[in-house]
C-alpha cells in the first residue's frame, strides 16, 4: 500500500477540477444523520457565535459554507461544517464533539474531504498520557489495534495520508483512520460504515463511563482548549480557506472550530 505525503492544496493544485456535487450531497447527508444521533443522546444548544455562519460564501457564483457550533451539560464543543466549491472538485467537511470534563472518554474527531478524490480522517482525540497511562490506552485504543491493522490489508484502496506538518501527525492516536481513496461505491460505503460503527463507539463509551472527580475537572477542560485550539490554529489545510475567503473570515471561521468566540459557558464544575 502506498502512502500520500502532500499539503492539501498540493493535493487539490494537481488534480483535475471535476464536480463532486452527488458525493457531496451524500456526505452532507451521512454527517446529519450522526449528528442528530449525536444530538439525541446530549441537549445540545447552539452558540450565538455561529448563527451567522449558517450560510457564507455564494453557492451560485463560487466557494461557500456552512458552521454550526453547539455546547451543552456534558459537550463542550460540537462542531458541524462543511467548506468548499462542489462544483470544481473541492469540499471539506467536518463534525467533531469535544466532550465536557465530566468524563475522560476521548474526543470524536472526523473529517470528508474531496479533491476531487476521497479522504476521510476518525479519530478518538486521547484525554491523557497514552504512554504513560496504560490502563487509559487499554480502555479505548488496545481493542481498536487489530481492526485498525486489519482495514490496512483489507482496503487496498485506501492509500494512508502522512501530514507534512509534525504537529498534526502527533495529534493522531495510534489507531487514527487517515486515507486518500477513489470515491468509488464500494469505497465511500467503506467509510460511511465505519464512521457510524465509530461514532456508535464513542456513544457507548460515554454512557459506561466513570465521572471524574469535581477537583480534576478544571485542568481536563483547561488541557481539552489548548488541544482544540492549537489543533485548529495549526491545521495546514486553513490555506484553503485563505485562497477561497481571505485572511479575515477564515480566521473567523478558525475561532469558529475552537470556541474563541463562544457566548454560551464551559461545563466545567
Amino acid at each position: 500500500m502506498s502512502e500520500t505525503v502532500q499539503h492539501v492544496e498540493q493535493m487539490v493544485d494537481e488534480a483535475p477540477r471535476i464536480d463532486v456535487t452527488e458525493t457531496f450531497l451524500e456526505w452532507q447527508a451521512l454527517l446529519g444523520e450522526l449528528k442528530d444521533k449525536i444530538a439525541d443522546r446530549f441537549e445540545l444548544h447552539r452558540d450565538p457565535c455561529t448563527e451567522d455562519l449558517r450560510s457564507y460564501g455564494d453557492p451560485a457564483t463560487g466557494p461557500s459554507g456552512s458552521l454550526a457550533a453547539y455546547s451543552g451539560p456534558e459537550i463542550d464543543w460540537l462542531v458541524h461544517s462543511w467548506i468548499g466549491d462542489p462544483r470544481t472538485g473541492f469540499v471539506n467537511l467536518h463534525l467533531t464533539a469535544w466532550l465536557g470534563p465530566q468524563v475522560r472518554v476521548p474526543h470524536l474527531g472526523s473529517a470528508l474531504l474531496l479533491w476531487p478524490e476521497g479522504w476521510f480522517y476518525v479519530d478518538g482525540v486521547p484525554r491523557g498520557d497514552l504512554v504513560g497511562d496504560g490502563a487509559y490506552f487499554d480502555s479505548y485504543y488496545a481493542d481498536a489495534d487489530a481492526p485498525w491493522l486489519r482495514f490496512k490489508q483489507d482496503h487496498p484502496d485506501f492509500t494512508w495520508f502522512t501530514s507534512r506538518t509534525g504537529f498534526i501527525r502527533a495529534s493522531l492516536s495510534p489507531t487514527a483512520y487517515c486515507y486518500s481513496f477513489p470515491a468509488t461505491r464500494p469505497n465511500l460505503d467503506t467509510v460511511r460504515d465505519l464512521l457510524t460503527a465509530k461514532v456508535d463507539q464513542w456513544l457507548g463509551w460515554v454512557d459506561a463511563a466513570a465521572a471524574v472527580p469535581a477537583a480534576e475537572q478544571a485542568a481536563l477542560a483547561a488541557r481539552d482548549l489548548r488541544i482544540r485550539r492549537n489543533i485548529a490554529e495549526r491545521d495546514p489545510a486553513n490555506v484553503m480557506g485563505e485562497r477561497m475567503f481571505g485572511p479575515e473570515l477564515t480566521q473567523r471561521l478558525v475561532r469558529a472550530l475552537w470556541g474563541g468566540d463562544r457566548v454560551l459557558p464551559r461545563p466545567v464544575a
